[in-house]
């Protein structure tokens, strides 16, 4: 899909030749910005109460006459920032979405109109979200939107920020798709050995350098606790690592850890087969890893980060790991398995301590870890645990600005009790109460050489119900981060397809 900026020309919005015009109405009172026959059609609809300034609002016309866009929709704001937006455009693409519209305009009138390069990404990140069909296992899907291009009209003024804002949009709208696509695949499909394709896939197309360990490689450096959950399997382990160097070689990288169990049983300590299908979404810390290295190489950072996704089943059968099982972990500790269920901290633990030979600037793993933090939380917030003020204030605020939120939670030392083992270096389970931050203090046992954050996703990770999918979180959290840290790009050229700036 193609974005764009347009500065509109004499005739205003009227004389943008467009099949569908979506206008963003801000505020509480009419917009006195807004003449002709677009001011009469939503005075009208206004005088005539079809059309309200408050939350919810649209109004949907067609053919208006002295316009030139053959749909006009219509959609109230708060404000023109990112969140607003965001919510305002996905309404407008609802409308027109069905029909045959393939060229869209969006303009923001009324109180406060000026944008800025986060409401630009929020657009980019809203039309790609509403025209967002699964397809790979379903011939039967409805047609994708025919939309193609969007073009956000603004002044002058507002061009080289609005154009900086579509193009990062772009970047992570097509990382968010990825992990989408992934997590939304079936368990017969997406496995282990998918996710490492995937994997060589985008290093082949973006630049990265990946490398893919099999069973034997993890043997030899002696990670027994990733290998235990593998175990009962028949599909084979695979630890993916994956490398964007966008930065000297003297910069310490940033390290993003995705847990990636491709289906979860729960092993010996079996689940109720009541919603077991959603068990293909356990890989979405994978999922996310894989979006933000395409969403940072996209946008050719200049910034080092690496990847790791320790990928593989928890299945239960005459091989797999029992409880009171005691494995030895590549950090040498060794844990007691009380409870074959609590397999993510099991692959991460070892893929933490693989981290180190990195000497990274940060560490950040993500993984649909709890049931726990589902219900703490529920499913707006991802969890946030961390050992590093600066690096979880890091984390909360890009999360804010991508629309992407966390919630901190605690890692108070008296927690750490409850993993306590007679027969192995400690346990990896606790009580049921606080099962999500005993869950973090396991994970931060293999951390005392990292600045170190954790992302429990489990309630944000995918929905369920009738609009069953995967979201695609917390990749424009990781992505806004990890761009934060990106050094100043070189001067270049303002052509370029995303933001180009063109006139009516």
């Amino acid at each position: 899909m193609d974005f764009n900026t347009l500065v509109p020309g004499k005739t205003g919005l009227a004389g943008i030749d467009v099949d569908a015009l979506l206008l963003v109405v801000v505020g509480a009172k009419m917009p006195a910005t807004l003449e002709g026959p677009l001011g009469s059609v939503i005075a009208e609809a206004v005088a005539a109460g079809d059309f309200a300034l408050k939350a919810g609002q649209v109004l949907y016309a067609h053919r208006v006459a002295g316009v030139k866009a053959r749909r006009v929709s219509f959609v109230w704001a708060p404000d023109a920032g990112p969140k607003a937006m965001r919510r305002a455009v996905a309404a407008g693409v609802a409308l027109v979405k069905s029909g045959g519209a393939s060229q869209m305009a969006v303009a923001v009138t009324g109180a406060a109109p000026l944008m800025d390069a986060g409401a630009a990404e929020a657009l980019v990140l809203a039309v790609h979200d509403a025209t967002y069909v699964y397809r790979a296992t379903k011939p039967s899907a409805p047609s994708v939107p025919k939309l193609e291009r969007v073009t956000l009209v603004c002044n002058p003024a507002e061009v080289d920020a609005l154009a900086a804002g579509l193009a990062r949009g772009e970047a992570l709208a097509a990382g968010v798709a990825l992990a989408r696509e992934c997590a939304n695949r079936p368990a017969n499909h997406c496995t282990p050995t998918y996710l490492a394709e995937q994997a060589q896939k985008l290093g082949k197309s973006h630049g990265l350098k990946v490398e893919v360990l099999d069973r034997k490689d993890c043997e030899r450096l002696g990670m027994g606790s990733f290998l235990s959950v593998a175990q009962g399997s028949e599909q084979p382990p695979k630890f993916i690592v994956m490398r964007w160097m966008g930065a000297g070689k003297d910069v310490a990288p940033l390290v993003l850890v995705g847990k990636g169990i491709t289906f979860d049983t729960g092993g010996i300590s079996i689940k109720p087969a009541a919603e077991m299908d959603e068990m293909k979404f356990d890989m979405g810390g994978a999922a996310s890893v894989l979006g933000t290295m395409r969403a940072v190489a996209g946008a050719k950072a200049r910034v080092n980060l690496v990847g790791l996704i320790p990928a593989c089943e928890n299945m239960p059968s005459g091989r797999a790991v029992k409880p009171g099982d005691v494995v030895k972990s590549l950090s040498g500790q060794t844990i007691e398995i009380l409870n074959t269920d609590a397999e993510g901290r099991l692959i991460l633990c070892d893929a933490l301590t693989y981290a180190e030979r990195f000497k990274p600037a940060a560490v950040v793993d993500i993984a649909t870890l709890t049931g726990a933090c589902v219900i703490a939380l529920g499913h707006h917030r991802s969890g946030l645990f961390s050992n590093d003020e600066a690096l979880a204030g890091e984390l909360l605020a890009a999360g804010e600005a991508a629309l992407d939120p966390a919630w901190r939670m605690p890692l108070d030392d008296e927690y750490d009790e409850a993993l306590k083992s007679n027969f192995a270096d400690m346990a990896n389970v606790g009580p049921r109460a606080g099962g999500a931050i005993t869950a973090a203090m396991f994970l931060k046992r293999f951390t005392s050489k990292l600045r170190w954050a954790h992302l429990d996703i489990a309630g944000t990770a995918w929905r369920s119900g009738a609009n069953k999918g995967a979201t695609g979180r917390p990749v424009a959290l990781l992505s806004r981060w990890v761009l934060s840290k990106a050094a100043a790009p070189a001067p270049a050229a303002k052509s370029g397809r995303a933001g180009r700036a063109k006139k009516a």
